[in-house]
């Protein structure tokens, strides 16, 4: 009798932070009435180790050995020059760093979402959606979307937002997880995620991905702003080598290339 194994499945995850914040205030500011959720994904066991690895070494190169105090990677931190940040007040380090960094970024493996919700636009609707769980269901139907195509499966991992937002969050997930959504029966997510739970982690934990999520989310979310025309301008100029460096990491339409729909969203539809 001939034994045959069944080949275990590729297994992803999804690393999500955010860029903006989901009140529905001041909104004919552009700071505040754009929120996007920025995702990405990476195969587990080969292409996330090797991130993780290179992450590592790039921070020991510029920062020197920290084994009980990491540098951890935050946009906030890195333009304020605050905390370890600060020797970036160097010139010569500052484009070390910046160099480093861009490097770090473009040859990581992963794919990438990116998804923006107007939340004026979303106000003219009698009963708006929370403006983070939209995004976040909008981004689940995209990962699990491609998980699905390519006959994989993977969990998601969120940045931690305090104790009220992380209890909204799971309740969010769960309730894509387990009733689906206008789109999509329950069923498409429960065969793509591993996870009934919504996995959150914070900051402090030095998860190289959401760190790698905080570092895109402000320039990309901006990038895609001004290719639809919805703001003045991009990015500055270090914005814009990241942009570049991700070009080619959204998720797209493998059939047209299209990264419209697929790899970028605005919302409300």
């Amino acid at each position: 009798m001939t034994n045959t194994r069944i080949p275990q499945k590729n297994r992803y995850r999804l690393y999500i932070d955010e860029s903006g914040d989901h009140a529905f205030n001041l909104l004919d500011e552009p700071s505040h009435r754009f929120l996007a959720l920025l995702g990405v994904w990476f195969h587990q066991k080969t292409d996330y180790v090797q991130f993780h690895d290179a992450m590592e070494n790039f921070k020991r190169r510029v920062f020197g050995p920290r084994p009980d105090k990491p540098v951890i990677f935050h946009r906030s931190d890195i333009i304020n020059r605050k905390g370890p940040f600060g020797i970036l007040q160097d010139p010569a380090l500052a484009e070390k760093f910046n160099d480093g960094l861009i490097e770090l970024i473009s040859a990581a493996k992963f794919r990438m979402v990116c998804v923006i919700i107007d939340k004026k636009a979303e106000m003219a609707y009698a009963e708006p959606f929370h403006p983070y769980h939209y995004c976040l269901t909008a981004m689940m139907e995209r990962y699990c979307g491609w998980l699905n195509y390519k006959n994989s499966v993977g969990d998601i991992m969120a940045e931690a937002r305090g104790t009220a937002e992380d209890r909204q969050l799971v309740q969010a997930y769960t309730r894509v997880y387990e009733g689906g959504t206008s789109a999509s029966s329950y069923q498409r997510y429960q065969t793509a995620l591993t996870s009934k739970a919504i996995k959150i982690q914070p900051k402090t934990s030095n998860i190289a991905g959401l760190q790698l999520a905080d570092i895109l989310a402000h320039p990309v979310k901006q990038h895609c702003l001004a290719e639809k025309g919805r703001i003045e301008g991009r990015c500055d100029s270090f914005g814009l080598k990241i942009c570049a460096a991700v070009s080619e990491k959204f998720n797209i339409n493998e059939m047209t290339g299209e990264a419209w729909g697929y790899g970028k969203k605005i919302l409300p539809k």
